[in-house]
């Protein structure tokens, strides 16, 4: 007999197993199937492809669809001719220039920015603007990160394998966010112009940043958790050590993307009007956002304060005129959480209808990738004909893809106009931040029925609601566990 001495290398790595348990515990494993459960039958699957080739259609489907983009080939031509744009109802200034968040997740920040700049280019009588959406981003990273740490000393005590800590440790520190997070920020930290605090290449290319950023976060949970452990003690130093994880962050963040303006400091803008006319401002982040909440500033945007809008959603697995929120998602400790007024679609759409009407831009928040192309700009549920191709139909409901997380809030737009025949809505102006190339020169067309299937958000003006639906608002909210679908930051 061999020994261990006597056996070479490649032998002593090798397993022998004399029993196989597996095999027994397979067994037990069918014996427990259902009566009806069954395996994929190699017979039958001959059969089906036989069946299938049979058909010409079948074959002409096998060599279009093989080589393509099956969506790019099921497209249907009606819906790119019928969903133009052409509009009746349109805000005077959608501003510009198109923006574009390039490989970044920051379609939030580049939909508030745009909402927020048309009131700028008001106040100011500019041709042109962009906010800083990387200043935002900044203090966002920041900000995120403070609070993922704030959670996990928080249930420092909880299960590592649970559910809660788990989906906090799957994006820390993530590039998407919601309508009130982003209001947090402004309100902290203020706005200043996009020429005074440009994009640095990791803002508008995040990717290296985040997945350090989420290492570094990760590290410091287990940190936390497990100098916890030792002691009650022990606990009382997770202040500390946390503080000086965050320093570590912040130098991570202001060598990637460059120090940012400091909201109580001075900055100088220097700018040409409309008219052409060189003018100079100098004020503080701060108080050039508090400007949108001026007397003049509201009068020049049709008496929409900005700092007020608030967020409807639809969402139909929930009740009607309920408050909702969802459970530790935010990144401002203490501050706004994340909160939605459920309504039925046509209170959403009456009061965008009603936005516009009033020359304000719609924030909203939606799931993109449904029925959309983003070459020609469309978004129609009858965009691609997948029964043409497959024989069959997506057959779920809004509710149902919500339940199955089939579908959530991907995508942050603005809207700035519709098209409205008889009173009902048809098609809607989507401003779009992925740059010039993408649609038609960066706007996109979004068909009145895909609104109703893949808009689960609109931030609106309290004015353009009843009062009915300003109430909810002093509502306990009911709370979403951080998993759900509405916890989907764009």
């Amino acid at each position: 007999m061999d020994t261990e001495e006597t056996k070479s290398p490649l032998d002593r790595d090798y397993v022998y197993i004399k029993d196989r348990p597996s095999d027994k515990m397979y067994q037990q494993e069918r014996k427990e199937l259902q009566p009806y459960s069954s395996t994929v039958s190699i017979s039958t699957t001959e059969q089906w492809e036989k069946e299938l080739m049979e058909d010409s259609k079948n074959r002409l489907a096998l060599s279009a669809l093989s080589s393509n983009d099956p969506k790019a080939i099921l497209t249907q031509r009606s819906s790119t001719i019928a969903n133009t744009q052409n509009f009746n109802v349109k805000v005077e200034l959608e501003g510009a220039p198109i923006t574009n968040q390039r490989a970044s997740g920051r379609c939030w920040l580049f939909a508030a920015t745009n909402v927020f700049r048309v009131a700028i280019m008001k106040r100011y009588k500019l041709k042109e603007f962009e906010l800083s959406q990387a200043y935002l981003f900044y203090w966002d990273k920041l900000e995120k990160a403070n609070y993922f740490l704030e959670q996990i000393v928080n249930i420092v005590d909880k299960d590592l394998e649970g559910r809660l800590i788990q989906r906090l440790l799957e994006g820390p520190v993530g590039d998407g966010g919601q309508w009130d997070m982003v209001a947090n920020l402004v309100e902290k930290y203020g706005l200043v112009p996009h020429a005074l605090y440009p994009d640095s290449f990791n803002a508008s290319s995040s990717g290296a940043m985040s997945s350090l950023l989420t290492s570094k976060l990760r590290e410091y949970a287990l940190e936390l958790r497990q100098l916890a452990s030792r002691s009650a003690k022990a606990k009382e130093s997770l202040g500390a050590a946390k503080e000086k994880m965050m320093r570590e962050i912040h130098l991570i963040l202001t060598l990637l993307l460059g120090p940012p303006p400091n909201p109580d400091k001075d900055i100088t803008w220097e700018y040409y009007d409309k008219d052409e006319k060189f003018q100079s401002l100098t004020t503080t982040p701060l108080k050039f956002a508090g400007e949108l909440s001026s007397e003049s500033s509201i009068k020049a945007n049709s008496g929409t304060n900005v700092h007020e809008l608030f967020s409807l959603a639809n969402d139909p697995r929930n009740k009607y005129g309920q408050l909702l929120s969802v459970s530790r998602l935010g990144n401002v400790v203490g501050m706004r959480p994340v909160r939605y007024v459920n309504v039925e679609m046509m209170t959403m759409k009456a009061a965008c209808i009603a936005m516009l009407r009033s020359n304000i831009p719609v924030f909203f928040g939606c799931d993109v990738g449904k029925f959309s192309d983003g070459n020609s700009g469309v978004m129609d549920t009858d965009l691609v004909d997948y029964e043409l191709g497959f024989n069959t139909r997506l057959g779920l409901s809004k509710a149902q893809r919500l339940m199955t997380h089939e579908s959530a809030m991907t995508h942050a737009m603005v809207l700035t106009a519709v098209h409205v025949v008889d009173g009902k809505s048809v098609r809607w102006r989507v401003q779009n931040s992925w740059g010039e190339t993408a649609g038609s020169k960066g706007w996109f067309v979004m068909s009145d029925r895909w609104m109703d299937e893949f808009v689960y958000q609109a931030v609106v003006d309290p004015r353009f609601v009843g009062k009915d639906v300003q109430d909810v608002l002093k509502q306990k909210p009911k709370m979403l566990p951080l998993w759900d679908p509405m916890g989907a930051l764009a």
